[in-house]
């Protein structure tokens, strides 16, 4: 892992982001990324993404919240996280001693929220990116999605790069009819990327209770079993769009990061791979490392879109 992982150039950019290798962590799946210190050499990664934080502290949904699925997972988490204050004042006073680039995710259920959180992180040392989750609903909006309606997702996407100082990268969810839709209005919005997809909508069920698995009913699909999906609308939103795309969506080694690489993204997160294997995002890192010296390659970057369509 050592001299290939040095000497190999896996280098891209998200907009003005510049990291050393297209490996970042997904949100939600890396706490505030100390947690994985243990078991990952963080400063080998492209960046860590940390799970999204609120205005205020929110303490999530009740349990059961997550459940195994047929080559995945579906959790309900419920956005539990300590709110930006706290996040500010402890979380992100140990993630400056990390030598990785930190990407923020943050929600909120208004317009209002998305700009409040952007300013408070606007002069927070160490945070180098900033990801908004428009997953979340707009309760001045009945509960609309900001993600599904492309005014609204705009509206946030602006509402945010106002207020921040830093590059802001757009996670677009696959729950709508036209994805490259989407995508084109946070890029009129002023987004310096996209990162897709976020889970997709699923339940399970226990039939021996005849009750739903999830206490909230309903959760959010993610692992293998949408790669397939996330791989498709990488390749569509990377031909809408004229800014960089971050893929996710099964990413669990090196083959798949190479996939979506070539379906059109520019970097990649690996999220439920975590629980499975704590290091899959550094093994990855050395795969590429290995796969560009093995293919002669002056640059990952070479292989980025080169998908060829017979």
């Amino acid at each position: 892992m050592g001299s290939e992982m040095t000497s190999a150039d896996l280098r891209v950019s998200i907009g003005p982001l510049k990291l050393k290798n297209p490996v970042m962590t997904a949100s939600g799946t890396f706490g505030y990324a100390k947690e994985f210190e243990p078991y990952v050499n963080l400063h080998h990664l492209g960046a860590v993404v940390v799970k999204g934080i609120s205005l205020e502290p929110r303490p999530g949904n009740p349990p059961p919240r997550i459940v195994e699925t047929s080559c995945g997972m579906l959790n309900a988490i419920g956005l539990e996280n300590v709110g930006v204050e706290r996040f500010i004042s402890e979380k992100m006073v140990s993630l400056q001693e990390v030598n990785v680039p930190v990407i923020v995710n943050i929600l909120g259920d208004t317009l209002d929220d998305y700009r409040e959180i952007a300013a408070r992180l606007a002069d927070v040392k160490g945070i180098a990116g900033i990801e908004v989750n428009i997953s979340c609903p707009n309760v001045k909006k009945g509960g609309v999605a900001f993600g599904t309606v492309p005014g609204m997702a705009a509206a946030v996407t602006a509402a945010v790069k106002e207020s921040s100082s830093v590059p802001v990268i757009v996670k677009l969810s696959p729950n709508v009819t036209d994805i490259t839709e989407i995508a084109r209005a946070v890029e009129d919005g002023g987004a310096d990327g996209v990162s897709l997809i976020n889970t997709l909508i699923g339940m399970a069920i226990d039939h021996r209770s005849r009750r739903p698995q999830l206490a909230n009913v309903i959760g959010g699909l993610s692992g293998p079993a949408i790669k397939p999906v996330a791989l498709r609308m990488v390749y569509q939103v990377a031909k809408a769009v004229s800014i960089p795309v971050i893929g996710i969506g099964g990413i669990e080694s090196t083959e798949d990061v190479l996939e979506f690489l070539l379906a059109g993204a520019t970097a990649v997160q690996i999220g439920t791979a975590n629980f499975v294997n704590p290091r899959a995002s550094e093994e990855a890192v050395a795969g590429l490392a290995s796969y560009v010296a093995e293919q002669k390659l002056e640059s990952i970057r070479e292989i980025i879109g080169g998908l060829i369509i017979p």
